[in-house]
């Protein structure tokens, strides 16, 4: 009988625990587990999805992510800056009295009717894309009508702003952000951004970020992804005017990696501003010290001749690039490069022709003793699968670097401290080519191994899948904090 008592009181224990589990399964794993072996009942339940590919491959992450030997103490970041006012692209379109018809895609917006097409054109393809409004009018009062929409959110916007707001989540490194910084804008900026006196303006920049999640309908519309539509009037990120207070300000607070972006926002000038700004930039960049590593961060364009100038002139004087895969694309179109003739991804884009397009930005472009230039790292990134390219010689703790921009995809899309595995899902190709130009190898994922490397002629390629939320919270800035987040766990070769 009381052999029968006790197996009776170890099963009720057994229950009672296995209740706690499904009640609370954000109590620490180790805490359950411990309660569990001090009542001797064997081993401990695994918590939901840790078997599962997601779950070995979040804990082969954890392992793998290890801070570099020589960190980044000081970071300067510029110069698109603006506040974000993001919302439901459907409801204010609908607000707008504008309803679906055919998409079209508009190198500029000039009309309502413009921002429609547009919008139902890259809906339609779960496609992300950022366009210039040529109508000032116009815009300020779609931005008013969005930014007083009860749904409607503020956040700290432009791609140098979201970059320097995501190494500031880091208070051991201090981050200097130059770029027009509205009263918004600033009172938006973490408390560790140092912001220079000549970057503030008294109005801020608005950009217009239109969500839409996968699945969601407007009368016949249905988008495939999650993704957003984006579009601003922005005329002092667009003549790029922080760039001469960014470099004046680099010598008194000396960083030791210097991140540039905001090129793509000069896409609504001139030709013959592009050409003369650009130049600037270039002169700009080589005034900063031999090295200091600089980081472009590309964003979304349309305008072919803009991005050429940028791969011929600009690649050369930086050294390293943050990309997806819209832009990857259109730069290869740009400047003739490999599988240029593909016109757009057919869903997740192929590892062989993205690891073609890499390979080539590198030999063509890079780093070499032949060539007068300092690119050496591309950190390529779309929705299932990250790659990061180097230059062999010039980076170390790049392993390490791509898992832990990967992980941070997932996390930020979510909105969770660590990887939630009920949120996520993995949808990388389980196997695929290296290279569809020459004979690549065959690589099978392995989500315990999660980081495949492979070496091309001197450039080192690795590559890792990510863990996609499943019911996003935010898509945007995402480029940026993966961006962020890898350079944060690089460590460049002294004098490399």
């Amino acid at each position: 009988m009381a052999l029968w008592r006790g197996s009776a009181y170890a099963g009720f224990l057994a229950l009672a625990v296995g209740c706690v589990f499904l009640l609370e399964p954000q109590l620490p794993g180790s805490a359950l587990r411990s309660l569990w072996s001090s009542l001797q009942l064997g081993p401990a339940p695994a918590p939901p999805g840790a078997g599962s590919p997601e779950g070995r491959l979040a804990a082969a992450w954890d392992a793998l992510i290890v801070r570099p030997a020589r960190r980044w103490r000081r970071v300067a970041v510029g110069v698109n800056a603006c506040v974000d006012v993001v919302l439901s692209g459907v409801k204010l379109l609908r607000a707008l009295g504008l309803s679906p018809g055919n998409g079209k895609d508009h190198s500029e917006l000039r009309s309502r009717n413009d921002l429609e097409e547009a919008f139902v054109h890259f809906m339609g393809k779960g496609a992300a894309a950022e366009r210039f409004f040529s109508d000032k009018e116009t815009f300020h009062d779609i931005a008013q009508i969005a930014s007083e929409f009860p749904e409607a959110q503020h956040y700290v916007g432009g791609n140098a702003a979201l970059i320097g707001q995501k190494f500031a989540a880091n208070s051991d490194l201090k981050v200097l952000l130059c770029g027009p910084v509205g009263p918004k804008l600033h009172e938006l900026l973490d408390d560790n951004v140092f912001v220079p006196p000549e970057s503030l303006q008294e109005v801020d920049e608005f950009h217009l970020i239109l969500e839409y999640q996968a699945g969601e309908e407007w009368d016949q519309l249905k988008a495939p992804h999650a993704n957003r539509f984006i579009f601003s009037h922005d005329l002092s990120n667009g003549a790029m005017n922080m760039l001469e207070v960014f470099v004046s300000s680099l010598e008194e607070f000396q960083p030791d990696l210097v991140v540039l972006s905001g090129l793509h926002m000069m896409e609504g000038h001139s030709k013959e501003f592009q050409r003369k700004r650009l130049l600037e930039v270039v002169t700009s960049i080589s005034d900063i010290p031999a090295g200091v590593p600089v980081h472009l961060e590309l964003a979304s364009m349309t305008n072919k001749e803009l991005m050429s100038s940028i791969v011929h002139q600009v690649f050369p004087a930086v050294t390293s690039l943050g990309l997806n895969e819209q832009e990857l694309l259109f730069l290869s179109q740009s400047a003739s490069g490999p599988h240029s003739s593909l016109s757009s991804w057919n869903g997740v884009p192929d590892v062989g022709v993205v690891s073609d397009i890499l390979f080539w930005i590198l030999k063509e472009h890079g780093k070499s003793e032949s060539r007068a230039s300092d690119l050496s790292r591309i950190h390529f990134h779309t929705l299932a699968y990250h790659i990061l390219a180097t230059v062999d010689g010039h980076w170390a703790n790049q392993l390490a670097a791509v898992a832990a921009g990967a992980r941070v995809a997932g996390t930020q899309a979510c909105a969770t401290e660590t990887i939630d595995m009920r949120r996520v899902s993995l949808k990388a190709p389980h196997e695929f080519m290296t290279s569809r130009l020459e004979a690549g190898s065959r690589v099978v994922l392995n989500p315990s191994e999660p980081v495949v490397e492979w070496h091309r002629e001197g450039v080192s390629f690795h590559f890792t899948p990510v863990l996609v939320c499943k019911d996003p919270v935010r898509t945007v800035g995402l480029g940026d904090a993966i961006s962020a987040e890898g350079l944060f766990y690089s460590e460049v070769h002294p004098h490399s």
